[in-house]
């Protein structure tokens, strides 16, 4: 992993840029996580013995790309954990996301039942709320597009397992490099073309709007398509 990209930080929140390809947690893979990362760099920047704290109140996939928030906290990652949970939408989640194919609209509102596999690591889209299916929605929409790719902007209403991933295969626009979920090649590195571009919330201690931006990966695409957008 290259050095942080640290977004924002205070005594009570970090974030930071997440590469794709890169855990946001510890698995059975044993690969360097993130928040080990995030861990060392905050020893060494406030030189701090021992343990260093650090909460993980959300997650994103392994291939995506993006925002993170971790609490320094135990105030502050109790407090994440209720926002991220909350029905009513208290922290704003949007992603870009690189597709193949012409979206059918410009923008959308899609809403489906879906059921995560979990021998599959993968989740499907089901006619009812069937076999503990969950209803799930989220709206796009079209943003840049070059010959190939079509660049979408998507907001999450609810937050499901692979849903952005999901939702935009069953319309016919698999995420670039997403070979689960249709996509025709794979890109070097393992990551996929969706990138969690904005948090938006009310600071769980200071209680004041913070908006974290992450900018987009370096790779020519996402460089190309953002300059379209302008």
């Amino acid at each position: 992993m290259k050095s942080l990209d640290v977004l924002y930080e205070d005594n009570h929140i970090i974030a930071v840029n997440k590469p794709a390809g890169v855990l946001v947690q510890g698995d059975k893979t044993g690969d360097e996580p993130l928040s080990e990362k995030v861990k060392a760099y905050i020893k060494k920047k406030y030189k701090k013995p021992g343990d260093v704290y650090l909460g993980i109140p959300h997650r994103i996939d392994r291939p995506v790309s993006g925002v993170v928030v971790f609490a320094r906290t135990s105030k502050a990652l109790t407090r994440l954990n209720k926002m991220f949970q909350a029905k009513d939408k208290e922290i704003q989640k949007i992603y870009w996301a690189i597709v193949e194919n012409t979206p059918r609209e410009d923008e959308e509102v899609l809403q489906n039942y879906l059921r995560k596999n979990p021998n599959q690591n993968k989740s499907y889209v089901c006619a009812t709320a069937k076999d503990g299916a969950k209803l799930s929605t989220l709206e796009y929409r079209l943003l840049a597009h070059s010959q190939k790719y079509f660049l979408l902007e998507v907001k999450l209403h609810t937050g499901r397992h692979h849903q952005i991933r999901c939702q935009l295969a069953a319309i016919g626009n698999p995420i670039r490099g997403d070979l689960k979920y249709g996509a025709k090649r794979s890109i070097e590195g393992g990551g996929i073309g969706l990138h969690a571009r904005v948090l938006r919330f009310i600071h769980p201690v200071k209680k004041e709007p913070i908006e974290i931006v992450a900018p987009v990966p370096k790779e020519n695409i996402w460089q190309d398509l953002q300059q379209i957008v302008g």
